[in-house]
């Protein structure tokens, strides 16, 4: 209990850190929010009148201060860029991201752990080294570009989705997950390429096992072994990265999502940055930030279960 207790205190502490950092890096970057607003023919009158009416005229101190008291309270304060409440230009884009990153997250388990225990039990020289290419421009390839090929043979070519028009799920769920599952493709791919190169090492290294030896003994069938004994005790050398996997889902949806014209927080985040748009960002970046330090907290909860053998600090 004190290990789980320790690490909600690292995670709160860590939050701070990053609200801290945040909110100060961002206002430290040139560009003035006020003259993006009003533009180059505003007069200092005006730019100055503005400032005190976004409240940019305050000390750093008492602007974090507040946004901090009203975070804890639900309110992430306005949206300078678009003068309404952060909490409501959120609503329906997190919801968007969270679903496209729920898709990608899923492909990536599913062929991930299936690619890499295929390929662990498949030891031909040739194949290997063909899916070691396969791997190696996998990773190499950015999100954005594997965006636009998926875009130009899927989309442009073969007419299977239509690029740029996107339906929301309320509009027509069909046609909703029939966009997204080529985002959600584009940001799966890299990860997909890391987890089962990781699989498949950690695969052919429990194979080594005396267990695995005796499972052969008794008759067991090679199918049997690698996927019920031999996945069984990978799968936890494995589930650390997974923390690592969903923190590159989330940042390659940002470039992604405009790509493809989704209306999420990454696209939502990518034109607050250009604005300067303080209090938007800051909360995209913390929202961001909970939930990977939520999927690093499950992970070590994981560990801890699937692996009696780590003992947990008392």
């Amino acid at each position: 209990m004190r290990y789980f207790i320790r690490k909600l205190g690292i995670m709160v502490l860590t939050l701070f850190i990053i609200s801290m950092v945040t909110f100060w890096l961002f206002h430290i970057v040139p560009g003035d929010p006020a003259a993006m607003i009003l533009g180059t023919s505003a007069s200092q009158e005006q730019l100055e009148n503005l400032r005190e009416e976004l409240g940019l005229n305050r000390p750093l101190q008492e602007q974090y201060v507040e946004w901090i008291s009203g975070s804890l309270h639900g309110d992430f304060g306005k949206s300078i860029q678009y003068r309404k409440p952060v909490a409501k230009l959120l609503k329906g884009k997190l919801s968007v991201t969270l679903t496209l990153g729920a898709m990608a997250m899923t492909l990536v388990i599913i062929f991930g752990i299936f690619l890499g225990v295929f390929t662990a039990g498949r030891k031909h020289v040739l194949s290997e080294q063909i899916l070691n290419i396969l791997n190696i421009l996998g990773i190499s390839f950015p999100g954005f570009f594997l965006s636009i090929l998926l875009i130009w043979i899927f989309g442009l070519s073969l007419h299977w989705f239509n690029p740029g028009k996107f339906v929301s799920f309320s509009r027509d769920p069909a046609k909703f997950f029939k966009f997204m599952i080529w985002p959600a493709i584009a940001i799966a791919i890299p990860q997909i390429c890391i987890l089962s190169k990781y699989i498949r090492t950690a695969v052919i290294d429990e194979a080594r096992s005396d267990y695995v030896r005796t499972a052969r003994s008794k008759g067991s069938t090679k199918n049997r072994i690698l996927y019920v004994h031999v996945l069984k005790n990978a799968i936890v050398s494995v589930v650390p990265l997974i923390g690592m996997i969903v923190s590159g889902i989330f940042s390659g949806s940002i470039v992604v999502e405009q790509v493809f014209g989704i209306p999420g927080i990454g696209r939502l985040l990518i034109a607050s940055v250009s604005a300067r748009d303080y209090p938007t960002v800051q909360t995209l970046v913390m929202y961001i930030a909970i939930l990977i330090l939520v999927v690093n907290f499950i992970v070590d909860i994981l560990i801890q279960i699937l692996d009696p053998r780590i003992r947990i600090a008392r």
